[in-house]
């Protein structure tokens, strides 16, 4: 069903299915983290999503998408790139921060969500700018209630970041709503007020996936028409997932346990099964 603005709200049965979608790419972005090694090139890790996806029955949601058609089954964005890495001969080093974005589709239904790695030891910095960009995005989601707006969860991911340091927000790309298309409205930006935006109603899906830089957040194209970097060369970090809220609480649909640990060391009450 869809309201206003073209929103789509789920029935209980679709979020279910989409719960199934989400746990995909919950999975193949764990096996991604566990296995992503210097020496490794980012074609290989594709391939190694493609396998993990294909073999849950589910069907990779980036392959194609779009136009030009994106050529692979994950983006794989390296130290300077934001988002939308083509995988490829590049080749993964020690200390490099790896940004790994997975979509899966099943009976026509989405998950997505994205994690950034540390390939060995990073520098402090780096480090800090992956932990703050992941504390903001579940900042977001705990910020999200039924009645609320979508710019409770933008507010919320704004004031984390600016609380924590100097880190550049990326304003040009932003969370979506997801279901039975990947990207769907209402946008979900990383920064703007509380109050404003669309309510948050039972069965709206989001995700949320803030993208900070260390340095200015200004971005560039490159010629393969898909890879987002920083104008200045700074490092980039981005993690997402896709959620919704119930009657009973938050269900982090692409978190393997539902995203009950992090939502419950928030005090946010759990509503998946």
């Amino acid at each position: 069903m869809f309201r206003g603005r073209g929103i789509e709200i789920k029935t209980p049965g679709q979020i279910e299915t989409m719960r199934r979608a989400g746990l995909v790419v919950g999975e193949t972005l764990d096996l991604l983290r566990r296995t992503v090694r210097a020496g490794m090139t980012t074609r290989e890790l594709d391939q190694l999503a493609e396998d993990s996806i294909r073999s849950a029955g589910a069907t990779p949601s980036f392959l194609g998408y779009a136009e030009p058609p994106f050529p692979g089954c994950i983006c794989v964005s390296v130290n300077d790139e934001v988002v939308h890495g083509v995988p490829g001969p590049r080749v993964v080093a020690d200390g490099d921060i790896v940004s790994i974005d997975c979509g899966a589709v099943v009976d026509g239904w989405h998950g997505d969500a994205a994690l950034t790695v540390a390939v060995r030891e990073v520098p402090e910095p780096a480090a800090e700018l992956m932990r703050v960009t992941e504390e903001a995005m579940w900042r977001g989601i705990a910020a999200a209630a039924l009645g609320g707006h979508v710019g409770d969860i933008s507010s919320a991911v704004e004031q984390h970041v600016r609380g924590h340091g100097s880190f550049g927000i990326v304003a040009d790309y932003t969370g979506h709503g997801i279901g039975s298309a990947m990207h769907q409205p209402p946008d979900v930006p990383n920064h703007g007020r509380a109050g404003r935006g669309a309510r948050l109603v039972p069965g709206l899906a989001l995700a949320v996936e803030p993208m900070l830089v260390a340095g200015d957040p200004w971005t560039l194209t490159d010629a393969d028409q898909w890879t987002v970097r920083t104008e200045d060369g700074s490092r980039a970090a981005h993690f997402e997932h896709t959620f919704t809220v119930t009657e009973r609480g938050t269900w982090v649909l692409t978190a393997l346990d539902g995203g009950e640990s992090r939502l419950t060391d928030l005090g946010i009450r759990y509503g998946g099964h």
